[in-house]
């Protein structure tokens, strides 16, 4: 059977499609992989250190090359000395990037909804009403018994400017369009409360 889920504020229930909110997960080595792209992918490449050729200074060999009982060098700005260039260090050209196959991402996502749900953190609730006041947001995360230090996710079918507006100073909340879910952001929520257009969006995008 379809795993129902119950609406906190009502009596009534909302019945969550078994093919993508109740999936068996032989391993979480898919999941795994899709959370760890989803970190590689927003990584910013500013790491970078200067080669030997581009470190200032150096141009004067530091000792004759006989006689002084020393190892030879021919610069100072070597790998080896000190404040000398860095051998084999970033130059801020890598790619961190990890591509997942698209079918693979999908299935990703069903297995992460499906260990949200058996977790019973999803709740399906009406779509809040607001007219951009954060009050009014933070009275619809109360009345659906939201604890305040709770990692809330709402994902709705589309984003109002209103809503945006009246969720921006709620640290703790975080707005998301049903078909840009990932799975980042569902295993590190606490509390993913969906609104009904958004489960139906769901299960258009991610249906088998």
């Amino acid at each position: 059977m379809a795993t129902v889920a119950k609406t906190p504020a009502t009596s009534s229930s909302t019945t969550l499609p078994k093919e993508i909110f109740a999936v068996e997960i032989p391993n979480h080595q898919l999941v795994k992989l899709a959370y760890e792209a989803y970190l590689a992918n927003g990584r910013n490449n500013y790491a970078k250190t200067l080669k030997r050729g581009e470190v200032s200074g150096g141009g004067r060999k530091p000792w004759k090359q006989k006689g002084t009982g020393r190892a030879r060098f021919g610069s100072s700005r070597n790998p080896i000395w000190r404040k000398g260039g860095v051998a084999f260090g970033p130059t801020g050209n890598e790619n961190y990037t990890k591509t997942i196959p698209v079918g693979a991402k999908r299935v990703a996502l069903r297995q992460a909804l499906s260990m949200a749900n058996t977790a019973k953190s999803i709740s399906v609730i009406e779509a809040p009403k607001t007219t951009g006041k954060t009050a009014e947001v933070v009275k619809y995360l109360a009345d659906h018994k939201v604890a305040p230090k709770d990692n809330v996710v709402l994902v709705v079918d589309t984003k109002t400017a209103e809503l945006t507006r009246a969720s921006g100073n709620i640290g703790n909340l975080q707005i998301v369009q049903a078909t840009y879910l990932n799975v980042f952001t569902i295993l590190n929520a606490d509390k993913i409360l969906m609104t009904k257009a958004a489960v139906k969006a769901v299960q258009e995008w991610l249906g088998a």
